[in-house]
């Protein structure tokens, strides 16, 4: 079992900057891949970034490609979104994941454990 809370959104100028972080609990963590996903209202939720359990390999949406970073530090049981050169169109509800075992890492029915989000708003 492993629990995820997210933090560090807020409201944002287009061209700035917030990282996101996502606290994990439980021994595991390690082990798992994890992933930001975010959906704006009415839309689908995204896929955004992932990192791998050794944090070895990273993945990107092409839209996110450039300007955000994902990280993780299993000592602190967290992963980290580092959003930078922030456009409207990335205002969303911003969620972390967390996968054990798939080959899917951006479909979100592959992610067994979620968060409950952190808004982000970046305006004009």
């Amino acid at each position: 079992q492993v629990q995820l809370v997210e933090s560090g959104g807020g409201l944002v100028q287009a061209g700035g900057s917030l990282r996101l972080s996502c606290a994990a609990s439980g021994r595991t963590f390690s082990r798992y891949r994890m992933g930001w996903f975010r959906q704006a209202p009415g839309q689908e939720r995204e896929f955004v970034a992932a990192i791998s359990s050794s944090g070895g390999r990273t993945y990107y949406a092409d839209s996110v490609k450039g300007r955000f970073t994902i990280s993780r530090d299993d000592f602190k049981n967290t992963v980290y979104l580092q959003m930078n050169s922030l456009k409207p169109e990335d205002t969303a509800l911003y969620y972390c994941a967390a996968q054990y075992s798939a080959y899917d890492i951006s479909g979100p029915g592959t992610y067994d454990y979620w968060g409950q989000g952190t808004q982000v708003t970046v305006s004009s």
